[in-house]
């Protein structure tokens, strides 16, 4: 095994070749977060660093291979109707009982995951396995990230039904990839959650108000470019058609700090979540696992998991394959 490749197995990640929110701004949402600790925690988060912002990927990775985690990334609120936000049932039990497990998982569950893992998570702390900690600590940032983007609460999650295919990349990869680093990412010291199955909500009624805005403004926005808003940009040996700069950033500016506000909002939130677990959990020691190391069970586990990736068995929704679609 050459020194890169056994690196991206000590972290659990491989290189990708492009960066979506679930990978760039994932990776970006959950190091910023551990900045938001307080002194009990950040020592043990800090030494541990690396693998909580490349391990924010590792969700996305089991898309591919496992057919119940797609679910765990989106849910479709306006399948519901126009007034769910008001009338789904916040609590798990509650809303399978009103519209069943399988409608359930069929148009998404991140709010309820994200809930479920912050109770492994504060288990974990409770039994001080810092492996599980790491592991369920950068993941439930990864959910928490996805419940803030505006095209994961929507059945028109890659604008297929408005003629607008590969907005969704758009919006979560292409303009964090070009205007991320002028983002003011300080937010302020991570809080305890009274509730956290309702702060969860909080996160995805949050991203659904912000849908149409997303979708109406691009939608002009693309009218009055016209095949302007195209251009040819080349990465290495490859030519790609992609969305221009100039377009990019019109529509980053009529969006007016949107993305920002929703970075800065999961990277608040992700801290607060890991904070009020490790509360809940009876504020832990954690100076005591700062020894810890993967052990060998571990690492394969890891590397199983880089296995599975590459393999892709499994079709995910269109705005979550790696390439960023353009309509001629």
């Amino acid at each position: 095994m050459n020194k890169l490749t056994r690196t991206a197995v000590l972290l659990g990640i491989i290189p990708f070749l492009c960066s979506f929110w679930g990978f760039f701004a994932h990776q970006r949402i959950n190091k910023l977060a551990v900045f938001t600790l307080p002194p009990g925690m950040i020592k043990f988060y800090k030494k541990n660093l690396t693998y909580i912002t490349e391990a924010a990927v590792n969700p996305d990775r089991r898309r591919f291979s496992m057919p119940e985690e797609a679910p765990r990334h989106y849910i479709d609120i306006d399948h519901y109707g126009d007034s769910a936000l008001y009338t789904i049932p916040r609590y798990w039990d509650q809303a399978v009982e009103k519209y069943s497990e399988d409608t359930l998982k069929a148009y998404g569950i991140v709010p309820w995951h994200i809930n479920k893992m912050y109770y492994q998570l504060k288990h974990a702390f409770l039994v001080g396995d810092p492996d599980r900690i790491l592991k369920l600590s950068a993941e439930l940032g990864h959910y928490i990230g996805d419940a803030h983007v505006p095209l994961h609460t929507t059945e028109n999650y890659n604008g297929q039904l408005t003629g607008q295919e590969g907005i969704h990349a758009f919006w979560e990869s292409r303009l964090p990839e070009l205007f991320s680093d002028d983002y003011d990412y300080y937010v302020g010291k991570a809080t305890y959650l009274e509730n956290p199955q309702a702060a969860a909500w909080n996160a995805v009624i949050g991203a659904h108000h912000a849908v149409d805005s997303v979708l109406r403004e691009e939608k002009k926005l693309s009218q009055h470019f016209g095949e302007k808003k195209f251009a040819f940009e080349t990465k290495g040996k490859q030519t790609q058609k992609v969305l221009s700069r100039s377009y990019a950033k019109a529509y980053h500016q009529i969006l007016d700090g949107m993305i920002e506000r929703q970075m800065r909002s999961a990277i608040k939130t992700v801290g607060s979540f890991w904070y009020t677990a490790w509360i809940d959990a009876g504020q832990p020691d954690l100076e005591r696992l700062l020894d810890y190391h993967p052990t060998e069970e571990e690492l394969e586990r890891r590397r199983e998991e880089l296995r599975l990736w590459k393999e892709k068995k499994i079709q995910s929704r269109a705005h979550e394959s790696d390439t960023l679609e353009i309509k001629n």
